[in-house]
């Protein structure tokens, strides 16, 4: 009988896991050069918006949870525009932008404002905190000749935050850089 039980349940098990909606989706790139999870579902975008250096058209994905915001996208830019200049001061530059201007210090707080790496390439973490605990999360790096760039919205609540989180941090890339 228990036997039986045991093979009933591993023949229900893939309807049953089938049923139930995915909340997240795994994005690869088409080059395989990185994958993220976002919430389903995920919109695919392609911009032709050109800035100095680029050398493709910027391509994005965008999903909601719960109204708050999980963007991430990517450009390449022309073969030695990085290489050129200081990755870390460029991956400064490109994380913070204008936020100073968005977000003045007198209504929101920096809760992290600093240079980080992702499995040895540069970036830039900038997280703004206004002042009901709402947070936005942004994330910059520099690989090669190509820029990532993340960006969440969390509101105050510890789930909202957690989604936000694993948003950022599930991002892996197919290229290690040894230092």
């Amino acid at each position: 009988m228990n036997r039986r039980l045991v093979i009933f349940a591993a023949l229900l098990l893939p309807a049953v896991a089938h049923a139930q909606p995915a909340e997240w989706q795994t994005v690869v790139g088409r080059d395989l050069r990185f994958r993220i999870e976002m919430p389903t579902p995920v919109t695919e975008t392609k911009a032709q918006e050109k800035e100095k250096g680029h050398a493709s058209e910027r391509i994005a994905w965008a999903s909601k949870r719960d109204g708050e915001m999980f963007d991430f996208d990517y450009v390449d830019y022309q073969p030695g525009w990085f290489s050129s200049h200081d990755s870390k001061e460029m991956a400064r530059e490109l994380g913070r932008g204008e936020a100073e201007k968005a977000f003045p210090r007198a209504k929101f707080k920096y809760v992290r404002d600093e240079p980080v790496t992702l499995q040895g390439w540069d970036g830039y973490a900038l997280d703004i905190e206004d002042q009901q605990g709402s947070v936005v999360m942004m994330r910059t790096y520099i690989v090669k000749d190509r820029l990532y760039r993340l960006l969440v919205t969390a509101n105050y609540s510890e789930p909202s935050k957690a989604a936000a989180q694993r948003f950022i941090d599930s991002l892996r890339l197919a290229e290690t850089r040894q230092s």
